[in-house]
């Protein structure tokens, strides 16, 4: 009897930590899936560039989230820092986070800085996310900015 509840209980916590990766792959999946789908959005705009009027811009991150869930970002990297040019990620008010700067002990500054991706956890406003950041470069490789893309935890 004794064996046999400790090989049901075992099974029952092998079934479990099986599952725990799949969780945490499946929303990978859908930070890498939303990524490729803001850049190739933002390829039919053109060549990277700094953003003077960020109209279709909107447009693009917008158009990424309703087909694909989450939140999408683009950023113009100004001096040192990273502002949203346009975002669908709300404020604690509720409003667009229009023209905020990438929160300064964010992660992913740091690797966009060196020209490389960020993939991980983040804090937004107070809310966690599983997130995608990857560099915008010009035409001379420069990082100008980046793009976002994350999912709620």
């Amino acid at each position: 009897m004794y064996r046999n509840n400790l090989i049901a209980c075992m099974l029952a916590v092998g079934c479990f930590i099986a599952l725990i990766p799949s969780v945490g792959t499946a929303q990978t999946d859908n930070v890498k899936t939303s990524m490729a789908a803001l850049q190739a959005e933002t390829g039919k705009i053109g060549a990277p560039k700094l953003l003077g009027d960020t109209k279709g811009c909107y447009d693009v991150v917008d158009a990424v989230v309703k087909a694909n869930g989450g939140v999408a970002t683009l950023f113009a990297k100004l001096g040192n820092q990273y502002v949203r040019a346009a975002t669908t990620v709300r404020k604690e008010d509720g409003t667009r986070a229009d023209k905020t700067a990438l929160e300064a002990n964010n992660p992913a500054i740091a690797k966009l800085n060196n020209g490389e991706a960020y993939y991980g956890d983040v804090t937004i406003f107070g809310k966690t996310y599983d997130a995608g950041y990857e560099p915008i470069k010009d035409a001379s490789g420069a990082v100008i900015g980046a793009f976002f893309v994350g999912y709620q935890k």
